[in-house]
This record gives structure tokens, C-alpha cells and sequence, in this order.
């Protein structure tokens, strides 16, 4: 079983290529994607883009109608939970086998504390800057613990693209860092940051558990134990540490909506890409959700943005081609080896 999984499939960018190219074989045959291309574009198109809208919405909700994070937790789990009929039309069992059944609980757990995190921090801090910080922490923290625990290396190229969108989400959150207000508010928002930290943290674990899971039905399992982890963990704290709202007016439903769908569109693909590529590369294209979400910053919520965060997105962005370039060009050569 354990052989079958994709993580042991990934193809090993440090070995060398293969220096000519055999005239024989079809040029659609030497420029076929790799499985590791694919995850990241999966990650790119159906993870970074819709989850770019996530923060904002979240914002909007909050502005509109003082929409409580953890409801709005709640909410976007209540979306996972009918994922439960499609397992039970393939007979499988909801909470998953009894030999993962703790890891798979824990995937979501951190899950939920990641998401918990975001939203509690865009309630306080622009949506830009918070998923900033959260996807730069999740690309650091997913680097060093693959390479801790996993053993896992990174070719140059990537080295370079993971570093860059690094140093692009820095350019984009330095400046506000540097110039927190004191007193009260100034807590508020260095609070929001170490949330957004924290978040980042908790999904780069999540993502590495998730790579550990290996049995049918594993992404429909997840997903379901995402909602229901969610939902029992958020309901009593909702009731203890905050207030209930039921909003009335249309535009905090329909943003509410929209987080629901797009954030369970973003989490399944997200799950799969990390187990067609490293789980740092997959995180560092995930920065394409900030530079959607500093787009409606800047265009919906009529937010500040600053030049060094259009410099930063341009970095980032660049970074992104780079590590997807890399990929597209190591597997159109292993093709060729073939």
C-alpha cells in the first residue's frame, strides 16, 4: 500500500538530465506535463485563485453585519457535511479506516485551527496582508519540516522560486509591520499578524499529514472529517467566546455563500496537489491568493494598497512561473529518458 501512494511517486529533480534528445519520439511526448506540474497548476487555477476571494468576502461579511469568524466557520463547514452521501453510496465509512482514523482527524483539526486563524485575522488586519503572512508562513514551515521529517530536497530552480515569492510576500508585508500603531489598536493588529502566522503553521502540518494518508476515498474522507471536526469544535465556542448574528441583509449571505463554495472548491484541490508535488512548492503557488486578494482589496473593498505590494505581487507572480517552468522542463526531459 504503502508503495502505491503518490508521495512516493514524485519525481526526484536532483538527478540529472539527460544531456541530448532521441529524434524518435513525438514532440507531444517531450512536452507532456509531469504529475508534479499538474498538482501545481491544480494548485494554482483551483486553490490560489478561488481562495484569493476567500479574505475578502470574509471582510465584507464582517463589515456589513459584524459576521462572527467562528460562524463563518461554521458556515463554510456546514458545506462539507453533505460530501458524507457520496461515501455512503460507495460504502465507505465516514470517519475513514480505523488504523488512520486518528491521522485523518488530526489533517483536519489542524485544518480547522488554520482557517480558524485566517478568518479571526482578516477581521483585524487587510485581507492582503493576511493571507501574506499565512501563505508565507506555510511555505517556510512546509519547506523546513519536509526536509526534517521527510527528507525531501529541492532542486535549485525551485530553491530560487520558493525564495523568491518569499521575498515577495516580505516586500508586501514589511512596510505595514514596520509601522503598528501603539496602544490598543496596534495590539489588535500585531494580534491579527501572530494569527495569521499561526495559521500558516497549522496548514503546512495539516498538508504533511495529509501526504501520510494513503486509502480509498481519502480526499471525499478528509473533506467530510473537515466539516464535522468543524463544526462540533466551533458551535460551543461560538456561544462562549462570541455572538451569534444572523444577518438580514443580502450581500452578507451571498459573501457567506461564496466563502463556503470557493473555500471547499480551494481545499480539495489543494489536497490533491499535495500529493502530486512537494508540499512547499505547492504552498509557494498557493501566493497567488494574495495577489487576487490585494486585487479586490484595492478594487472592492476600496483599501489602500501600497507600491511595495504591487512590487511583491510582481515577484511572487514571477516566483510562480519559475518553480511551474521548472517541473514542465524536468518532465518533457524524464520523458525523453523513457
Amino acid at each position: 500500500m504503502a508503495g502505491s501512494h503518490p508521495y512516493f511517486n514524485l519525481p526526484d529533480f536532483t538527478q540529472p538530465s539527460p544531456p541530448s534528445t532521441p529524434p524518435s519520439l513525438p514532440s507531444h511526448q517531450r512536452c507532456r506535463p509531469s504529475d508534479a506540474t499538474k498538482g501545481l497548476l491544480v494548485a494554482l487555477l483551483g486553490g490560489g485563485l478561488p481562495a484569493g476571494f476567500v479574505g475578502p468576502f470574509s471582510r465584507m461579511a464582517y463589515q456589513a453585519s459584524h459576521f462572527p469568524s467562528l460562524e463563518l466557520l461554521i458556515c463554510r463547514c456546514l458545506f462539507h457535511l453533505p460530501i458524507a452521501l457520496l461515501l455512503k453510496l460507495r460504502g465507505d465509512p465516514l470517519l475513514g479506516p480505523p488504523d488512520v482514523r486518528g491521522r485523518a482527524c488530526l489533517h483536519a483539526l489542524l485544518n480547522v485551527l488554520s482557517i480558524g486563524c485566517a478568518y479571526s485575522a482578516v477581521q483585524v488586519v487587510p485581507a492582503g496582508n493576511a493571507a501574506t503572512v499565512r501563505k508565507g508562513s506555510s511555505t517556510v514551515c512546509s519547506a523546513l519540516l519536509a526536509f526534517c521529517l521527510e527528507s525531501q530536497r529541492l532542486s535549485g530552480y525551485d530553491w530560487c522560486g520558493l525564495l523568491g515569492s518569499t521575498l515577495g510576500l516580505i516586500i508586501i508585508v514589511g512596510p505595514g509591520l514596520g509601522t503598528l500603531q501603539e496602544g490598543t489598536t496596534g495590539l489588535y493588529t500585531a494580534l491579527g499578524y501572530v494569527l495569521a502566522f499561526l495559521g500558516g503553521l497549522a496548514l503546512s502540518l495539516g498538508l504533511l499529514v495529509y501526504r501520510s494518508l494513503n486509502f480509498p476515498s481519502c480526499l471525499p474522507t478528509v473533506a467530510f472529517l473537515f466539516g464535522l471536526v468543524g463544526l462540533v469544535g466551533s458551535g460551543p465556542g461560538l456561544f462562549m467566546l462570541q455572538t451569534p448574528v444572523l444577518p438580514k441583509d443580502p450581500l452578507s449571505w451571498s459573501c457567506v455563500g461564496a466563502v463556503g463554495i470557493l473555500a471547499l472548491v480551494s481545499f480539495v484541490c489543494v489536497s490533491y496537489a499535495v500529493t502530486k508535488a512537494h508540499p512547499a512548492l505547492v504552498c509557494a503557488v498557493l501566493h497567488s491568493e494574495v495577489v487576487v486578494a490585494l486585487m479586490l482589496q484595492y478594487y472592492v473593498l476600496y483599501e489602500t494598497v501600497a507600491p511595495s505590494d504591487i512590487m511583491g505581487a510582481g515577484v511572487v507572480l514571477g516566483s510562480i512561473a519559475i518553480i511551474t517552468a521548472q517541473n514542465l522542463s524536468c518532465e518533457r526531459e524524464g520523458q525523453v529518458e523513457k
